[in-house]
């Protein structure tokens, strides 16, 4: 049997079948310094409880699937150093050697999943990278989608990705892609971008119900949920763009591939907004935190 450990928070919850929303860890491993890694990750968790559900922040520790951490196992990962970076390929294999690792988008599903956890939120998805007609790069958080019965709130794909593709990509693997409120895609930090979603939905109890629906269809995988940045948080596309598009270049120059890209351009834009970057990414997690909580309050009503 899989070693998992509720937090004491989260078993209560879940004996109780209250709702539940899960959270990744990778942005407080391998997205922000410490301490300002814990204090956002405490207000995310706090956004969860103040909308009315419980927060289940997942990571591996020692060998054992954490669903919900307490506070100090919180603090001593925002603390550590050389944590890995858990996907599908490799968390069954961090278990098993019983190492330490933060969950990606792709491992926090499938850990939800096994919990019974139904709603997860994040800040932004992987997808399709730029170049990858010759890299093949494309993260797993895709087929993730496809295969996993969660329904995933972001802010959209992130944007330094080839964000077309990636919605392609979606298309072809039968994930719903649901924009939140607007017929616009939201490319992450900013609300809006040339792209139209392909579908709408204007309310939590219409993403409950596709849910439940999907579920009652046997339709495999799960929903993403495009939730679009406030608009007083939101950095505008066009801004972006060319901020983008110069730390591509320089990523390209200096020969960054793989794995490497993602983190190099994150520094980079964050550097040529002046950290405007990273507060807006806050504000949108926060953001989609409340609005997972809205949907897995719903859906904790077994009636929908």
């Amino acid at each position: 049997m899989i070693p998992l450990s509720r937090s004491v928070e989260v078993a209560k919850a879940h004996a109780e079948g209250r709702p539940i929303v899960a959270l990744e860890s990778t942005i407080i491993t391998h997205g922000m310094p410490y301490p300002q890694n814990l204090e956002v990750a405490r207000l995310v968790e706090a956004d969860v409880r103040g909308a009315g559900a419980t927060p289940a922040t997942i990571a591996v520790v020692a060998g054992v699937l954490h669903i919900g951490l307490e506070d100090d196992q919180l603090v001593q990962l925002a603390q550590a150093s050389n944590v890995a970076k858990l996907s599908r390929a490799d968390i069954a294999a961090c278990i098993a050697t019983k190492g330490t690792g933060a969950t990606t988008v792709a491992a926090t599903m499938i850990a939800a999943h096994l919990a019974g956890i139904e709603v997860f939120a994040t800040g932004g998805i992987g997808g399709v990278h730029r170049g990858a007609e010759e890299s093949f790069d494309i993260s797993a958080d895709l087929m993730e989608l496809a295969q996993t019965p969660v329904t995933v709130v972001a802010a959209g794909a992130k944007a330094i990705l080839d964000v077309p593709k990636t919605l392609e990509v979606l298309e072809t693997q039968g994930v719903p892609v649901i924009t939140v409120g607007q017929d616009s895609f939201p490319a992450f930090w900013s609300r809006t971008s040339s792209l139209k979603s392909p579908l709408r939905m204007d309310s939590a109890a219409q993403i409950a119900s596709a849910h439940k629906t999907r579920i009652m269809m046997g339709l495999r995988g799960g929903q993403l949920i495009a939730n679009p940045i406030g608009a007083a948080d939101e950095i505008p596309a066009g801004q972006l763009a060319p901020i983008i598009q110069a730390a591509q270049a320089e990523a390209d120059a200096q020969g960054v591939k793989g794995k490497d890209v993602t983190p190099f351009l994150l520094q980079r834009i964050y550097e040529l907004t002046e950290g405007r970057s990273l507060t807006a990414n806050i504000a949108l997690v926060r953001n989609n935190a409340r609005f997972a909580a809205e949907i897995s309050t719903i859906l904790a009503i077994k009636d929908t």
